[in-house]
């Protein structure tokens, strides 16, 4: 079984993220979300197990704080912060936590404990990252994904300015509640990159054009 495990995703789901998750059984997301149409969107690829974060506010009321289930054989526990797990568990074969924005993985006994990273927006020079899980036979292999940013002075000049009208284009509907599929109809726009600015947009009150660029990597 193939397993995608994320988290952090603050309202951005990268399209690198949604290919990385290509194939997946499942899908563990380990909080702050900060939208349902993120948890809608990986219902596409997978059935999602999520757990609500700190920042995940009333419209998360629905997602628990914690995850105690069995999948494909393994029994898993899940949790937004580290401080918030239970002191004992020797019992579980995989558990997920997230909050710090820092991938960690280690073992303890059976037990692996496993913080993705955020693949969200980015964090300082925090790295981006999520991981794929592979289990087969009661066994658990992590493979660490990095998200690659795009360098630094990577558009000409000319594509630059072109983006930057788009995501000023993007801003002005969003504005107007028009949704990022519509907006992408009507002006002919990449679907996956306009609901990316839109996100950021929306998730990030006041932004400007030139501060989405620097949150896409720009």
């Amino acid at each position: 079984m193939k397993i995608g495990i994320i988290s952090d995703t603050h309202g951005l789901l990268r399209p690198e993220v949604i290919k990385s998750l290509e194939g997946c059984e499942a899908i563990l997301h380990g909080g702050d979300i900060n939208r349902q149409e993120i948890i809608d969107r990986l219902e596409e690829t997978a059935p999602v197990y999520a757990v609500r974060g700190n920042a995940d506010r009333e419209w998360a009321e629905h997602i628990p704080r914690s995850l105690d289930f069995e999948l494909e054989g393994l029994r898993v526990y899940m949790t937004h912060r580290k401080k918030d797990l239970p002191e004992d568990l020797s019992e579980y074969d995989l558990v997920v936590f997230g909050h710090s924005h820092k991938y960690e993985e280690r073992r303890q006994g059976r037990t692996l404990f496993l913080n993705p990273g955020s693949c969200g927006p980015r964090r300082f020079n925090q790295a981006i990252t999520m991981a794929v899980a592979e289990t087969a036979d009661g066994s658990i292999e992590i493979t660490r994904v990095d998200i690659q940013q795009k360098p630094a002075g990577g558009l000409s000049k000319s594509r630059t300015e072109d983006l930057k009208k788009q995501i000023g284009t993007v801003i002005k509907e969003t504005q107007k509640n028009r949704s990022p599929e519509t907006i992408a109809n009507k002006y002919g726009y990449d679907r996956a990159l306009t609901e990316q600015i839109a996100r950021l947009y929306l998730t990030h009150p006041g932004v400007t054009a030139d501060g989405i660029m620097t949150k896409m990597g720009y």
